[in-house]
């Protein structure tokens, strides 16, 4: 116990370092249409690259980040770098339809005061339109601080930027925050996609979930897509965006452009 505590110290203390010495990277998944493949959006999703302990997944410090109050930080620099990623992707591919960026943003970055002027801070730095920008709340999230969610959740639509509902479903009141909250999308947490090809009630509820959503004029993405089957019930369930490893894991930036070139490159070839 004592060797773990020693450990878990020597870790907060280099994390509260991590952006600073330039450790942190982003990957990207790829959001796509289910219909075409096509690539339409991403979610950035940060590692740690550790000088001794190897790329880290987010499991590993973000609960630690979020516990000892510095994801502040963190969460600074993975909005800041995901803003500046979408506009040299769109400087790149001029003419082509820019990719969106869907970003997580945690409960503690939420309560933060400051948050709307980091978020404004960044779209300006990077010059990125506010609406390719897509920020990430759990329903979790929504159900803890009624007030000042919405209030922080009203100043971000003023920004210009999107509001999607992350792991939707999992909390106890989930359409009631449709209503109450300025939301532009869902995605559909993964423990209902998994089931979805072998248990009809699963996908009978997932089909009421995506009309729901198509009737509110809501983004809807299916998460957790690992299988053909699912990725075909959801098709025919009226799903028209999925992410999950059957489509693509998370890339660099550099492979992030071949996955849309290869996609284009198919298309061309097709017509």
């Amino acid at each position: 116990m004592h060797a773990d505590m020693l450990q878990r110290l020597e870790l907060e203390a280099e994390l509260r370092h991590a952006a600073d010495r330039g450790e942190l990277v982003l990957h990207y998944q790829p959001i796509v249409e289910l219909s075409s493949g096509r690539i339409t959006s991403v979610e950035a999703l940060v590692r740690w690259q550790h000088p001794t302990r190897g790329l880290l997944g987010p499991l590993a410090f973000i609960p630690l980040a979020e516990e000892q109050g510095i994801i502040g930080p963190i969460g600074r620099w993975v909005l800041s770098e995901a803003c500046r990623q979408a506009r040299r992707w769109q400087d790149r591919f001029q003419g082509v339809p820019p990719l969106s960026m869907h970003v997580n943003l945690s409960g503690r970055q939420l309560q933060q005061p400051g948050l709307i002027a980091e978020v404004a801070q960044a779209l300006e730095a990077s010059a990125m339109e506010p609406g390719l920008l897509t920020m990430e709340i759990t329903e979790t999230v929504l159900m803890a601080d009624t007030e000042t969610v919405s209030q922080r959740l009203q100043d971000l639509k003023q920004l210009g930027v999107r509001l999607a509902i992350d792991d939707f479903g999992t909390g106890y009141s989930s359409l009631s925050y449709l209503r109450r909250f300025p939301i532009d999308g869902i995605k559909i947490d993964r423990s209902f996609i998994d089931a979805i090809d072998t248990d009809r009630e699963e996908a009978d509820l997932v089909g009421s979930i995506i009309t729901l959503s198509n009737r509110l004029k809501l983004e809807t993405v299916a998460e957790g897509v690992e299988r053909w089957s699912q990725l075909a019930r959801l098709r025919s369930l009226g799903a028209s965006v999925g992410q999950g490893y059957y489509m693509a894991v998370p890339l660099s930036p550099s492979e992030v452009v071949t996955f849309a070139r290869e996609f284009t490159m198919e298309q061309r070839s097709a017509a």
